[in-house]
């Protein structure tokens, strides 16, 4: 702070004292860090949207602010507490920056009830997000961001935080140890539209536009319409199936329907031949642009959710990118209840992108997305030029992954074949230089191998983590439930995964398409239960063109006293997998089948298939591939 500045805030003091009236703060809502004023240890802050004045003392309970725009002029301290006394409107984001401890936290806490906020004015930045970056360069508007901060717990005491436009509803950039619970988001307008099948014909199907879903038709094109956003209906839709409580997605030619309003929300849709539309069902539709993550946190440590309910969120879901420990316990991400949508996450649910530590998610409800229920993965970086001796450039590859720091000093890495993906050598990062937004320079502690091969790539193996999946439920999902790719321990067990459309759970691994790495070293499924997912239930498919038996992708993997309802008749396909143990399942099926035709192996060894029951028969016979 200048000499200038802290003169103007010693006046400002002075004739703000035996006052609830104060006119200390700068003329700027989001202030860079080296701007704020240092927060006093212990001191409580009140702000009341709908009787609160920014000109007050904010001090005193009786005399609040109104935004969180004083806030924003503070560099919080250990002790303080920010008090929202009422529910009401916020047109400005908390941009917090503090710095509290363990014995004394900062605490934001929320009176009950209903908050709206609207991005027009909330604070913007660029972000580079895995797997979602088709805007990097569009300003994206965050809710609460929290930056460089540390010891901060938000205690919701079941607000409801509803979002009037696309918004980062949360960002934890650079952060350690912050704690949300006991609070609800939600969209006023989802940016999944939705729409009920009330009658088919030959010709034209009549349906109900959802009244959350705003739209308008123009020369017979169903435009919808959201808060801050447009765009024509498109081909890609997902459908509810409300007989048998499932969802999938399903392309209908949208160039083929011609759309004529009957009344409010009644709408006729004509055709020459029926793309699909099946009386009673609810279809989903969506700009599949991905522009957004819902809940953002990078390189941030120590994070836990719980208590947290979603009825709906835009974008990738909550993406953890670089981060390390992560709990999410009590998630429950489902429509509100009385709604009437079908629809709660435009995309993946939760997201983990080249993360250590501990990831752990307990006793939740995941459901109703429009993508994976859960993905665990690292990031293959393709070399593309052999610098020196000890100097490599790497680029990322895929159009919706790039951008972010992939490395840091010290890191771990190994090298891997793009056709086998195995490991062929390993070395320790010294130097990391970012090119442009696709290419890194990495500098390495040892010679760097000479049996490089096009197309080859590098993964970070430092940042791998541990996972925990327990007591959980996903349902209503139209891709996969868990995909998970980690080199460290993970445990998957008593989760029920309930009509999943593809496999409930997938182990990959690739170095050509999503490149997402890596291999897994150790993980149980265990005292699961997988109810008519889809086929395979559990697929362990590392995307290797060359197969080398005595050298497999994945490796000690146990699947043991599950239950399997099964729809189709693959329990289990799995390709280059060595210690592969299938024993102690229950298995119940309409059709006669025996272990040969559940399970399907490609070049696995050490295989151990044992004890397991076929509609309540022991089966000992052990698979013979």
């Amino acid at each position: 702070m200048n000499l200038a500045v802290f003169l103007l805030l010693i006046c400002q003091l002075l004739t703000s004292c035996n006052t609830d009236k104060t006119t200390l703060y700068l003329d700027k809502t989001y202030p860079e860090a080296n701007e704020r004023f240092v927060s006093e240890e212990n001191m409580i802050y009140y702000i009341d949207p709908v009787n609160g004045n920014d000109a007050n003392i904010g001090t005193k309970k009786e005399a609040p602010w109104k935004t969180f725009r004083r806030i924003n002029q503070l560099r919080l301290n250990k002790g303080n507490k920010i008090e929202i006394l009422s529910p009401g409107t916020f047109k400005e984001s908390l941009f917090l920056i503090g710095q509290g401890s363990t014995d004394f936290p900062i605490i934001i806490e929320f009176f009950p009830g209903k908050y709206d906020f609207y991005p027009e004015e909330a604070f913007k930045a660029k972000f580079h997000i895995s797997n979602t970056n088709d805007s990097p360069n569009s300003p994206k508007a965050i809710a609460f961001y929290f930056l460089n901060s540390e010891n901060i717990k938000i205690k919701g005491n079941g607000a409801e935080f509803v979002f009037r436009g696309k918004t980062i509803e949360t960002s934890l950039n650079n952060c350690n140890n912050i704690t949300i619970e006991n609070l609800s988001f939600d969209y006023k307008r989802p940016t999944v539209s939705e729409m009920k099948v009330l009658s088919v014909n030959k010709n034209y199907a009549d349906i109900q536009i959802h009244k959350d879903s705003q739209y308008k038709i123009v020369d017979s094109t169903l435009i919808w319409i959201g808060e801050g956003w447009k765009h024509e209906a498109q081909s890609l839709w997902q459908v509810f199936n409300y007989k048998e409580n499932k969802v999938k997605r399903i392309n209908l030619p949208i160039e083929t329907m011609r759309f004529l309003e009957l009344e409010q929300n009644m709408v006729r849709i004509n055709y020459n031949v029926n793309p699909g539309f099946i009386k009673g069902f609810t279809y989903q539709n969506r700009n599949t642009f991905r522009d957004y993550a819902a809940i953002f946190l990078q390189k941030s440590k120590n994070i836990s959710f719980k208590n947290v309910n979603i009825y709906f969120m835009h974008g990738m879901g909550i993406v953890s990118q670089y981060c390390e420990n992560i709990t999410l316990d009590s998630l429950q991400v489902k429509p509100k209840e009385n709604s009437g949508r079908t629809c709660s996450a435009w995309a993946d649910i939760l997201h983990f992108s080249g993360c250590k530590g501990n990831i752990t998610i307990n006793n939740s409800y995941l459901s109703a997305a429009n993508d994976d229920a859960i993905n665990v993965h690292g990031t293959h970086l393709r070399i593309v030029e052999k610098i020196s001796n000890r100097k490599i450039k790497v680029r990322f590859m895929h159009p919706q992954t790039y951008g972010f720091d992939a490395f840091f000093t010290g890191d771990s890495i190994e090298f891997i074949g793009a056709k086998t993906l195995l490991s062929y050598s390993k070395n320790k990062i010294i130097n990391t230089e970012k090119l442009n937004d696709k290419e890194i320079e990495l500098t390495l502690g040892q010679d760097i191998p000479n049996n490089i091969k096009t197309d080859d790539v590098i993964e970070n193996t430092s940042w791998t983590a541990d996972v925990t999946i327990r007591n959980n439920k996903i349902v209503y999902i139209p891709t996969r439930g868990i995909l998970i790719t980690t080199r460290g321990r993970v445990i998957i067990e008593k989760n029920e995964l309930f009509k999943t459309h593809m496999s409930g759970i997938l182990i990959a691994n690739d170095a050509n398409t999503w490149f997402e790495s890596g291999s897994v070293k150790d993980v149980t499924i265990s005292k699961n239960k997988f109810i008519e997912c889809g086929d395979p239930v559990i697929n362990i498919h590392p995307e290797n063109s060359e197969i080398l038996s005595e050298h497999p992708i994945h490796k000690n993997i146990k699947i043991i006293n599950n239950q399997f309802f099964l729809k189709e008749n693959t329990i289990l396909s799995a390709k280059s997998t060595g210690n592969l143990s299938f024993y102690n399942n229950k298995i119940y099926s309409e059709s006669n089948l025996n272990m040969n035709e559940l399970i399907s192996l490609d070049v696995c060894s050490n295989i151990k298939i044992k004890d397991n029951q076929i509609n309540n028969k022991v089966v000992n016979t052990i698979y013979k591939n």
